[in-house]
Order: C-alpha cells, then structure tokens, then sequence
C-alpha cells in the first residue's frame, strides 16, 4: 500500500507539472493539445500536483 501510494503521489505531482507548464505556455508539447496557454490548466495542475504532495507525506509517514 505504501509503495503504490508513493508511485500515484509521484505521478500525481509529475503530471501537475507538466498541466502547469502547459497552462501557463512554457511547455509546448504535443502541439496539438487543447491545455497550450490556457491559464485555468496551471489552477488544476497546482491542484493535482499538490495531491501528490500529500500522497507523498501519508506514504512517508505510514
């Protein structure tokens, strides 16, 4: 259970970055993403990559 936490937080946190870059236009991949320079995606990614970051501190407590 610890471990399988561990790895969602790690990619809940991972891909709300990735939403963030995409949001906010500093990462431009793939080309055809509807998520390019739409300032609400770096909300949700902040969101997202928060739920990773408290997935991450459960696991390391359990």
């Amino acid at each position: 259970m610890k471990r399988l936490l561990r790895v969602l937080g790690l990619a809940a946190l991972l891909m709300g970055l990735l939403w963030m870059g995409q949001g906010s236009g500093l990462v431009m991949w793939p080309q055809s993403s509807f998520m390019l320079d739409q300032h609400i995606w770096i909300v949700w990614g902040a969101v997202l990559a928060m739920v990773g970051i408290v997935a991450l501190v459960i696991s390391r407590r359990r």
